[in-house]
């Protein structure tokens, strides 16, 4: 492990501050995979501000009906909230699928967003990869990429997108906050992760030394039906092959409003705004829910050994849809 300075951020201001006068500086959450990637030599920053301490770890109502996620609120608080489970439930099974509760307790939703993949390309220092040097190129396509995306990926890279609880926030159209030196802003997380085309080196549309400060779920009342289903090559803590969340609402067995969002299956987290547009206004069944799986998955182009995440999330879609729908009453 390369050496590396170490400061405690006093304020917003400060973090920012400390880290602008470092190019080579990282933020420092919960460091649950930072530190992972510092020691195997994938992230080598001169400097960490640990940003752990600041006052961003709240979770509070929206005036008008959302709920507010501080940065650095931990996954296991995050989960445990009361109006997290009775507002966004497939949000909290998503953070509670998502590690072991010794990494939950550690691990903050911010530093969740900016996880890097777990393509094991990636992680191997000796090799290429474009993620990691650009231009190097992408062994995976003629390698194991059993794991890797069917959908969004580009000839440069096939890695996914690591994280549960992004697939939850990707289905309710949360929005991040951060800050810079040069004053806030905000961004839809359906935009923070730009497409992969031929620079899957740039990771976020975050600026340059951008502080995530909070996470905002706008009012969903469709939310409250929702659910997050896993599925995972074995039953400990892994992460997924493939995963969906989903939120239905259900009038006189109709459609009257759906969510839904695919994990494991992209470079980040995929939402399925075809199926969506497929279920609107239609019968809450079985076949419809596996036709807009189908119109959803029609994009998909996988690779020779990843073929099979095809039929797996549209059983997952059928599945989690069919349970909603009988839960209210369909």
């Amino acid at each position: 492990m390369k050496e590396f300075d170490y400061r405690r951020a006093e304020g917003v201001s400060g973090a920012l501050a400390l880290h602008g006068a470092d190019p080579q500086a990282r933020f420092l959450g919960g460091g649950t995979n930072l530190v992972d990637l510092m020691k195997t030599g994938i992230e080598r920053p001169s400097l960490l501000v640990d940003v752990r301490a600041l006052p961003l770890d709240g979770i509070e109502a929206t005036g008008d009906g959302g709920l507010r996620i501080g940065a650095t609120a931990t996954n296991s608080d995050t989960a445990a909230h009361p109006e997290v489970r009775r507002r966004y439930p497939a949000l909290a099974q998503a953070l509670l699928a998502g590690a072991s509760g010794q990494l939950r307790n550690m691990a903050t939703v911010g530093g969740n967003l900016l996880q890097r993949t777990r393509c094991g390309y990636f992680s191997d220092a000796t090799g290429p990869c474009n993620k990691r040097v650009p231009g190097s190129g992408c062994p995976a396509f003629e390698g194991e990429h059993r794991n890797l995306a069917i959908l969004g990926a580009s000839e440069h890279c096939a890695a996914t997108h690591p994280s549960d609880m992004a697939v939850a926030l990707a289905a309710f159209d949360a929005v991040v906050a951060y800050e810079t030196a040069e004053g806030p802003g905000e961004i839809p997380l359906a935009d923070l992760y730009p497409p992969v085309g031929d620079t899957p080196h740039v990771e976020t549309a975050l600026p340059a030394g951008a502080l995530i400060t909070s996470v905002t779920l706008p009012p969903a009342p469709v939310a409250a039906a929702s659910r997050y289903r896993k599925v995972r090559e074995r039953a400990s803590f892994a992460f997924a092959i493939g995963s969906v969340a989903a939120a239905l609402e259900v009038r006189d067995g109709t459609v009257h409003d759906v969510r839904l969002a695919f994990g494991a299956v992209a470079p980040r987290p995929w939402r399925a705004r075809t199926a969506e547009e497929a279920l609107a206004g239609g019968p809450a069944t079985a076949e419809a829910f596996a036709a807009a799986a189908d119109a959803e998955l029609a994009a998909a182009e996988p690779l020779p050994d990843n073929g099979y995440k095809v039929p797996l999330m549209r059983d997952l879609v059928v599945s989690v849809l069919t349970e909603l729908a009988e839960e209210a009453g369909a």
